[in-house]
């Protein structure tokens, strides 16, 4: 896909207040830790994650889409009557019906033109909508769309230690679990408009590239559980080679469709899943790690909210230039990867 008319006017996020370390998260689960043996630790040694955040539970996936909403509208030159499409682009979402984009465009008191939905795909979610937003404001059909994602990792948290400390399980039987244990929570939010919208200094969205494997996409499956709560289960060992595999099937693609060699982006931003994903996948691809810009360390893996804050987050910090080519690299379960160029 090349898109010719299509900018990132504005990118912000917004984190929550509270800390979980992953000490914190292993003190919880001292007797499992106890019966079976298993050294103090291994979380933060394992997946590189010191700690993540958690919103109070007052904050729903809308409210925490709305404060990163907020945020850009206050940020951008866009008006709010001129946004034609809102889309809600996280897995945790408010309720089954409406959609959480309705509470959202509520909130940010957005005109009656503009349309909204959903879009939920695993962590790859909010990246779709760029892709599918930037199609609809290439073909002229929009100006302005506005992305928004609001992750709320604690449930699945809460709801995973209680499940390890409740059942027997083995060790190889809590391994399915393991990666529950990484999840954070965040918002971010993005408008994409038309080249006409805005300033020549705005990154351009100019190509994208998707590849799907749905044949594993049974190695990630969560759902909800009782009380708010919700359920994941990962084979991911099995995951992350399977993962690596299509996402070097789509950088070969990604580099023929961009004219680019692996040398050529400035900075390359990545799903952040972890201290061992990120190895593999650089030395995978072929790619210098120094490129890398990481912010699992300290937020864990946010689900779809991680690639963009990771990207607002590099900007924030002048990680990024204006000048910069620089290749973002999605991946979420279904199993589904889209890399996008921004130059």
């Amino acid at each position: 896909m090349k898109f010719r008319q299509v900018a990132l006017e504005s990118i912000a996020y917004v984190l929550p207040d509270r800390v979980w370390t992953s000490k914190l998260i292993e003190q919880k689960l001292a007797p499992l830790y106890k019966r079976l043996n298993l050294p103090q630790g291994r979380l933060e040694m394992m997946t590189g994650i010191k700690e993540r955040r958690f919103w109070s539970s007052s904050i729903t996936p809308s409210k925490a889409s709305a404060l990163a909403g907020e945020k850009v509208l206050k940020a951008t030159k866009i008006a709010r009557q001129k946004i034609d499409l809102l889309i809600h682009c996280g897995v945790c979402r408010d309720r089954l019906e409406p959609a959480t984009a309705s509470y959202v465009h509520k909130m940010l008191s957005l005109p009656n033109h503009t349309q909204f939905l959903d879009i939920s795909n695993a962590c790859l979610g909010f990246l779709n909508a760029v892709v599918l937003a930037a199609g609809l404001i290439e073909s002229g059909q929009i100006k302005n769309a506005l992305l928004v994602s609001g992750e709320d990792g604690k449930p699945l948290i809460e709801n995973t230690v209680k499940t390890l400390l409740d059942t027997p399980l083995s060790r190889q039987e809590i391994k399915p679990y393991f990666a529950n244990l990484t999840i954070g929570s965040g918002a971010v939010a993005a408008i994409l408009s038309h080249s006409d919208q805005v300033s020549s200094e705005a990154p351009r969205i100019s190509h994208a590239k998707v590849f799907s494997n749905s044949k594993v996409g049974d190695l990630c499956q969560g759902d909800t559980a009782g009380n708010n709560g919700l359920l994941m289960q990962t084979h991911s060992e099995a995951l992350l080679d399977a993962g690596i595999a299509l996402a070097k099937e789509n950088w070969r693609s990604f580099l023929e469709e961009t004219g680019w060699v692996p040398d050529t982006p400035n900075r390359i931003l990545t799903h952040q899943v972890g201290i061992a994903h990120q190895k593999r996948l650089f030395e995978a691809l072929k790619i210098d790690p120094h490129k890398d810009y990481v912010t699992y360390p300290f937020l864990g893996n946010v689900g779809s909210v991680s690639l963009p804050l990771t990207l607002a987050h590099a900007i924030e910090n002048e990680a990024i230039q204006p000048d910069d080519l620089v290749a973002l690299l999605g991946i979420g379960s279904g199993l589904s990867s889209i890399m996008i160029s921004l130059c």
